[in-house]
């Protein structure tokens, strides 16, 4: 009878552990969940966009440990007329202009500051499109034409079966995903909810089995497709995200302060728009692509994925925005000379490489969908490329 109700106890015990266990991570869930639904609220954005470690699972990218690289200052430049309108309305969070290589401009608002890491958005992917042209330069990735099920097995038999890695680059796999933040139910939301909760973005790119046409056919932006990359990577070199964007490209640039990636519920890295970095830091990125791959008289990233990648190679719609791989090309631009990284709620990577500019834009704009705002961004853009040339040093 001892015997029986000591075992008793020691299962009640244990069941008890497990309920307890179990709550707990279901208030870490729910917390998370909770967190991501008021993510973009007015009277929290801004903070929250430099805190995304608070709201979801995360992993540090060792910036090695060599010394800070150097990013001087040149003579400061005046904002143009309308600039600083531009900065309230578009509700910037940080502004920085560098003009050969030199900080020319650099202001932070809304009570962010210099040591913040800001959330890149979608600028991320062409932090992943320079991996990738590390990868295909040194053999890891055999070619930018081989199916991407050729390093993602776990992708057979899903809508991505038959797509190409150069494909996917150009945002062209032909898969069916709705890409509408504003909507609760939209595949970006709901693979939002899915990191949120700690799931596995493996699986959800897995899952999806529509598509609307044939790969390469027409280029639609599709987020999860810069998830494919990742997969492509992980799979090619049977090492993590971090670890290699560390070794290959954060440590080399020298950057300031320790980066981190927001992860799923396996710690994979959140590749398509977890990226939370400094300004200057994104700027030494900027500025090591606008020198066609070099940084500190070493080359970072091979000059010729450089120039392909900020290409509009993609088949885009007649007199609409271009796309390269992972990189967005303003309407105008002359091929090959003007480019930029774009993130939801106005982050911007811009690269004028025939000036020798380059801008850095972080924001938390809840407008930023409404017509006619992404026109008017790179309107500005361009008038404060063009008052580099032009300022008096007052």
């Amino acid at each position: 009878m001892r015997t029986i109700l000591k075992w008793t106890l020691r299962i009640l015990l244990v069941a008890v552990l497990a309920a307890a266990v179990t709550g707990f991570w279901k208030r870490e869930e729910i917390t998370r969940l909770l967190a991501v639904n008021s993510l973009f609220a007015e009277d929290r954005i801004v903070n929250n966009f430099s805190h995304m470690n608070d709201a979801f699972l995360w992993r540090e990218i060792p910036r090695g440990d060599g010394p800070v690289s150097p990013l001087p200052y040149g003579v400061p430049m005046t904002l143009p007329a309308g600039a600083d309108t531009w900065i309230k309305d578009r509700a910037l969070t940080s502004l920085l202009i560098l003009k050969d290589g030199k900080i020319v401009y650099e202001d932070y608002y809304l009570g962010t500051t210099r040591n913040d890491l800001r959330i890149s958005w979608s600028v991320a992917k062409s932090f992943l499109s320079a991996l990738m042209g590390i990868l295909v330069a040194d053999g890891t990735i055999a070619s930018l034409d081989d199916p991407v099920t050729r390093y993602a097995p776990l992708l057979a038999g899903s809508a991505y079966d038959g797509a190409s890695i150069r494909n996917v680059l150009q945002m062209s796999s032909g898969v069916t995903f709705d890409e509408d933040y504003l909507d609760y139910d939209s595949d970006i939301n709901r693979m939002g909810r899915v990191l949120a909760l700690g799931g596995k973005m493996d699986d959800f790119a897995a899952s999806l089995t529509e598509t609307f046409t044939a790969p390469g056919t027409q280029m639609q932006y599709t987020s999860i497709d810069t998830h494919v990359l990742g997969m492509v990577i992980r799979g090619a070199t049977g090492r993590d995200i971090p670890s290699l964007m560390s070794e290959k490209i954060i440590a080399p640039l020298g950057f300031e302060a320790t980066p981190y990636y927001l992860t799923d519920g396996v710690g994979v890295a959140f590749v398509l728009g977890g990226l939370n970095i400094r300004t200057r830091d994104y700027a030494r990125f900027g500025q090591m692509i606008e020198q066609d791959g070099q940084w500190q008289g070493k080359q970072i990233v091979p000059a010729d994925w450089i120039d392909t990648a900020i290409r509009p190679t993609a088949n885009t719609a007649p007199g609409k925005i271009g796309y390269g791989y992972q990189w967005w090309v303003p309407v105008g631009a002359v091929p090959g000379q003007e480019v930029t990284g774009l993130g939801v709620y106005g982050q911007y990577l811009y690269i004028d490489m025939a000036a020798d500019v380059v801008i850095v834009v972080t924001a938390a704009d809840r407008k930023f969908k409404d017509d006619g705002i992404n026109t008017s961004n790179i309107d500005m853009l361009r008038i404060l490329t063009q008052a580099t040339e032009t300022t008096d040093g007052t």
